[in-house]
């Protein structure tokens, strides 16, 4: 992580740009989220690290900010190999795996001890959703913590499901969206990299994403208010194209494992200082943060409770297995 505190402007975009010369494998990275993200800056520790101990063998390359796929169009385009590598927001992989989208659902995951317990590589949670997400072409390396979901909202709060009714709101999965529905407002699938001028333009009234989005997007600069409902766990994964895994050398492979397993730990165990800083930044910033009462969520939770049920039906069995080995946590 040293070198990514040194790296600034124009050089480490060179650096994560061009390859180290004379390498054997190259793996090309996307990443929606602008590289002094902390997503983008655990990847930058897992290009160091792979680079040092390959010795200049495997080159990585990152290309932040939606430059090649945007968030939607990664699982397709690593799935198929138009690109080695790639992070996604795990919902994105609800079309083929509806079972993902039991971190959506609301207040399930409402501990770190819980999220933690849940995202262990060998979780009954999170084993069957990698063995499920290798159906579609792709290698699951590691885990990306992104914390918990926020509301954002202009001129007030967003304290209790009254104050949802009749507003359209960003939401970045089907659970989210069936969440916002059961408690009165029209959900609209917003991409994290459109999010900015969404909330700008008036499309949504109300934002969700996670608290470091806030501060790595500068969206104080569209929304002036954060409510701390913590009503969903937000994962990344990094995945790989199977094909293009299967193909690397066993030395190879072992190098990138390991260095992505330090990533994972890194990032999991840096996430609750990451969301210190960023809330301290956006009050820095001009943001009201409202923490709501226990009666405010109690209230969420109860007009929320349909989801489950909904989930239940559209996930079939991995979905029913899943959620019932999440809730004895």
């Amino acid at each position: 992580m040293k070198l990514t505190s040194t790296l600034t402007g124009a050089a480490l975009a060179l650096c994560t740009a061009l390859p180290a010369f004379a390498a054997d494998v190259t793996a090309r990275i996307s990443l929606q989220l602008p590289l002094k993200s902390h997503l983008g800056q655990n990847l930058l520790m897992f290009k160091e690290e792979v680079e040092k101990t390959s010795n200049g063998d495997i080159a990585v390359e990152i290309y932040d900010s939606a430059q090649l796929y945007k968030d939607k169009e990664v699982p397709a385009a690593v799935g198929s190999g138009a690109i080695e590598m790639g992070v996604a927001s795990l919902t994105r992989y609800v079309g083929d795996i509806p079972a993902v989208d039991v971190f959506y659902m609301p207040f399930l995951f409402n501990s770190e001890e819980k999220v933690r317990k849940a995202v262990a590589p060998d979780s009954p949670v999170r084993g069957p959703i990698d063995a499920a997400i290798a159906d579609t072409g792709a290698t699951v390396l590691w885990w990306q913590a992104y914390g918990g979901a926020i509301m954002l909202s202009q001129d007030g709060p967003v304290k209790t499901p009254a104050d949802m009714e009749g507003k359209k709101a960003r939401v970045f999965g089907k659970t989210l969206g069936d969440f916002v529905t059961a408690t009165g407002g029209a959900p609209t699938l917003i991409s994290g990299s459109e999010q900015y001028l969404a909330y700008q333009r008036g499309t949504v009234d109300i934002g969700m994403t996670g608290v470091s989005g806030v501060k790595s997007r500068k969206l104080w600069e569209v929304m002036d208010t954060i409510t701390v409902t913590n009503h969903a766990d937000i994962e990344f994964i990094v995945v790989a194209n199977t094909d293009w895994w299967n193909g690397l050398s066993a030395e190879h492979q072992k190098i990138m494992a390991d260095a992505a397993r330090k990533a994972e730990i890194a990032v999991r165990e840096e996430m609750s200082a990451i969301e210190a800083a960023a809330y301290a930044e956006a009050e820095k910033a001009g943001m009201t943060v409202y923490q709501p009462t226990d009666a405010e969520i109690a209230a969420w939770k109860e007009a929320a409770a349909p989801v489950y049920d909904g989930f239940r039906a559209k996930a079939g069995d991995l979905g029913a297995e899943i959620l019932s080995a999440a809730e004895k946590f």
